[in-house]
């Protein structure tokens, strides 16, 4: 496992919400999302309701990206605070693999076990094509999942 990997899986681990970007007829819209990992790093999981901006915009157009960073907003995040933005495809998962990302994320947010097996929910799987990481304010590397 290299160094990026390992600072990739500790920060996926620490941080339990990302900004999912989406877009409709041309308009950016963000969304907080709680957000699960999966342990090869392949793919996110994420859950909505079918009745949201966000679900209608993953359907319309599965490209999606999501930050997950590790500021604290002190002046000196511009040196010490880690980005990642994730580049994927978001789908709704298939019955098949609804119930495994499932697990994974009632897993990681516990607290919204109500909410995600609820009827009106979808569980979305973002499968990752590349996670842009950015260190000391302006140090980019990619990692692809293998």
């Amino acid at each position: 496992m290299t160094d990026q990997t390992t600072a990739l899986r500790q920060l996926l681990s620490s941080q339990r919400f990302a900004v999912l970007a989406t877009e409709s007829m041309g308009q950016p819209y963000t969304s907080l999302m709680a957000f699960a990992a999966s342990q090869d790093l392949r793919c996110l999981v994420l859950v909505t309701e079918r009745a949201t901006r966000k679900f209608g915009h993953m359907v319309a157009n599965p490209r999606v990206a999501l930050l997950v960073d590790d500021r604290t907003n002190a002046g000196t995040d511009t040196q010490s605070a880690t980005a990642v933005t994730v580049l994927g495809h978001a789908t709704e998962a298939t019955d098949r693999e609804k119930p495994t990302l499932l697990a994974l994320f009632v897993t990681r947010h516990p607290t919204m076990a109500d909410f995600a097996t609820s009827p009106g929910c979808a569980v979305m799987r973002v499968r990752v094509d590349v996670y842009q990481i950015v260190t000391h304010f302006q140090d980019v590397t990619l990692h692809y999942p293998a």
